[in-house]
């Protein structure tokens, strides 16, 4: 098995592409060591110690270290956790962590049109695009104008995330919805 390595916009953050699926569908968020538990994958990596995010997408894993760390120190460790799991024969993820959502938040009210658009451009513009980066970009809420929208994998924490955020997604989505004002990142 060989697996490929890209650097991402975030410098903390690795992709890593194990040369098949790694989720079926949707994505998956392990900001913790203990939000892993349900991944035997995300369990192995955050083991290898100096790991402070691990996120799954169709085809690639993103790993963020934390600023202590050299990358030359735990990416061949990180390596050997998820060459070790695919040899295994383990699912990536058990339970009820083995169906993934869109990710989306869900939303009833008087501006459920309006957020429809919204998650349909997130889904087929903008997420594919992050995608590649190694992360993932949710909807969250929407309130008088406001997009609220939550950052996963290489795109938490990853410098230029305000200018993704401000000068390519809020201007998309204003482009589109005229009821959107602006767009505003959450936490978990």
């Amino acid at each position: 098995m060989f697996i490929q390595t890209e650097s991402t916009p975030n410098p903390a953050t690795l992709k890593f592409l194990p040369g098949q699926t790694v989720l079926e569908t949707g994505t998956a968020d392990f900001p913790t060591a203990e939000a892993a538990a349900g991944s035997p994958l995300a369990a192995r990596i955050y083991k290898v110690g100096n790991v402070a995010g691990v996120f799954f997408g169709a085809d690639f894993v993103t790993v963020t270290k934390d600023d202590d760390t050299d990358w030359d120190h735990v990416k061949p460790a990180i390596l050997g956790a998820i060459m070790e799991h695919f040899q295994s024969g383990d699912p990536v993820l058990e339970g009820t962590a083995a169906a993934p959502a869109s990710g989306h938040a869900d939303h009833d009210g008087p501006d459920s049109e309006i957020i429809q658009q919204i998650k349909e451009l997130l889904d087929t513009r903008v997420r594919p695009a992050v995608a590649q980066d190694g992360g993932d970009i949710t909807f969250h809420g929407f309130d008088r104008g406001i997009v609220y929208l939550h950052m996963q994998g290489a795109c938490a924490g990853c410098p230029s995330s305000t200018l993704t955020l401000k000068m390519g997604i809020e201007n998309l989505l204003r482009h589109y919805i005229p009821e959107v004002l602006e767009v505003r990142p959450v936490a978990a």
